[in-house]
Parts: C-alpha cells; structure tokens; sequence
C-alpha cells in the first residue's frame, strides 16, 4: 500500500469514470427481458449489452468461468484508476477465503471440487491448495495461512467441515476491519460492521433450524459488528427472539422474518432481506463524488449483479421457472 495520503479529491475523476461504466450495468428492465426471454441464448445475449462476452451455448462450469471473467476483467480496469487499488484487494480477499472452504469441504467429503473454486480472488488456486495439502504455509498471506492451517487442525480433530468454515470466516473478517483502518476508510469499516451483523443473524437462524445449543452458536458468531455477538446468541434462545435486539437496525423486517425461518419457515424471503440490508446501503454511496465510498458501491453492484445473471442463467439452464428465479433475486436498483 502506497504511503502517500490520499485525499478524498483524488477520486473525483474516477467518480465520473464510474458513472459511465454504471450505464452498462443490468438494470431491473434488462433483468426482466432475461427473465422472461425464451431460452437460455436468448437471455445470455441480453447481458452483451452490459459488457459480457457472448455465452450462448455455454454449460454450467463454463457459465461460471465467464462470470468469473468479467468480474477480473472490470477489476483489472479500476486497478490503474483507483488511488489506493488495495480497494479491489479488500473485495478479492473472500475468494481467497472461498477456494480455502472448497478445499476443506473436497477433502472432508471426498469429492472433486474444481468446479468450485473461484479464479477472483489473489492467491493463485493453486498455491492455496499447495499450501494446504503439504501443510506448509509460508507462501500464503499471514493471516490466510494461519487460519488455513487452524482449519485444517480443526477438521483432524473434529471430522466437520463447518466448524472449519467458522475458523475461516473469522479471519476473513478480521482482515476486512484491517483493510478498513489501512484504507482510513469509516464507510468500509461500516460496511464490513454492517455485514458482520447479517453474517451473525444468518448464523443464528440456521443453528436454531438445526436444533443446535447456545454453545455452538457463540462458537459460530463473528465480533465486530455493531451489535455485540453474544447480544445475538442470547436473543436467538431468549422467549423474545431477535425483534428487540435489531428492531432498531437496518435488520428489523430481517429479524422478522428470521424468527418464522428458525421455527423452518421459509428462509427464501429472510436471506434476500439480509441481502438487500447491504444493497441499500452502498446504494446510499453512489453518488458522492468524493472519497472511496463510490468505488465500494461500484464494487458492490458488480457483485449484486453477477450474482443476479448467475442466478438466471443457471436457471434458464435447468428449466426452473421464471417466477421461481425472480422471488431469489436481490435487489437491482436501476
């Protein structure tokens, strides 16, 4: 990371860069027209007007590396234009951790998981799964070593992959708030705040659906947030349930609708409202012209819309209804 102080003035231009680039972005009318185009081809095409190659014809693992493409392809193009680039890192950094889950889950459960890993992140896939299988460390990043090799003790000693994924989550976010206090950016340390506080209500509606105690909640729950983790725990088994915990939080329908999820409702409307949680607030950054905050939005918007094509076109691609895909997807605000 550089060691001249960046301004908030030193983004003024690629404020403007970014909202040309966010004229080719999905919008909700072009996500109707995919929605409702005939076939597969059909909608792909669509998503040429946003700067996708053609991925007509395309399967499911080839879907995915031409989503994987685009998203390397629009962060290679804000790398030279960013004043601190370690803004793009910040965002990278959970693919990282994702190819370490894919690793852990392959082995525990014995199958091949190269169809999962993600080519977005910056550790080489192959030197994370190196590092991982000779269990030496040294050519990862500290905290990702670290964490790898705290997984992969936890995964000799307790056989669950899911406890692993705790160890691994942790440290992903723990290097997020350092990204934050690096970049002195409160609108990213906000965001990953934020985004700890869904991570931990999503946490604890899954472990009341499995009928699990208190102890592997608090075992599960990441500290950071704006709300203390051991508040959630003691709210997701309190008679009260989490309302008065989040009712003043940007998570009160959320909360709502997790309390019927836990008891095995659906969790469709809970996860989409956690989702949007996120959506609305870098929605709020996108048109200040100053400062980091427009370049995390962008960022964000990349995400919420490659994950909305994926949603679709892997849709179309197994023959699941329209009306099916729509009630999953996040919100597209344009």
């Amino acid at each position: 990371m550089s060691n001249k102080k960046v301004t908030d003035y030193d983004y003024l231009f690629l404020s403007s860069a970014l909202r040309a680039k966010e004229t080719k972005m999905l919008t909700k009318d072009k996500l109707e027209r995919m929605l409702d185009a005939p076939s597969f081809d059909d909608a792909a095409k669509i998503l040429m007007d946003c700067g996708y190659e053609d991925m007509s014809g395309m399967n499911l693992s080839e879907l995915e590396k031409a989503l994987a493409a685009h998203r390397a392809e629009i962060f290679s193009e804000l790398y030279p234009l960013i004043p601190e680039p370690s803004i793009v890192d910040a965002f990278r950094l959970k693919y990282d951790y994702h190819n370490a889950k894919v690793l852990i889950k392959a082995e525990s459960a014995d199958i091949d998981g190269a169809y999962l890993f993600s080519e977005s992140g910056m550790v080489p896939i192959e030197t994370i799964a190196e590092a991982y299988h000779s269990e030496d460390y040294s050519a990862l990043p500290k905290k990702l070593g670290e964490s790898l090799r705290e997984a992969r003790s936890v995964i000799k000693r307790t056989e669950n992959s899911q406890l692993a994924d705790f160890v691994l989550d942790k440290a992903y976010f723990d290097e997020m708030k350092e990204y934050a206090e690096k970049l002195y950016s409160p609108f990213l340390a906000d965001y990953v705040k934020l985004s700890i506080d869904g991570v931990n209500l999503r946490t604890a509606v899954r472990t009341l659906r499995m009928g699990r105690d208190i102890d592997f909640l608090r075992n599960a729950l990441i500290a950071g947030g704006n709300i203390e983790d051991e508040l959630v725990a003691e709210a997701a088994y309190s008679e009260e349930g989490f309302a008065p915990l989040y009712g003043e939080t940007p998570y009160k329908e959320a909360a709502l609708l997790g309390a019927d999820a836990a008891k095995g409702g659906r969790l469709t409307e809970f996860e989409l409202s956690c989702d949007n949680v996120l959506i609305k607030f870098l929605e709020k950054a996108k048109y200040h012209n100053f400062g980091a905050q427009p370049v995390i939005a962008y960022i964000g918007a990349l995400e919420n819309e490659i994950t909305a094509a994926r949603m679709i076109l892997s849709g179309k691609l197994s023959g699941v209804e329209p009306a099916l895909i729509r009630e999953r997807l996040r919100d597209i605000n344009a």
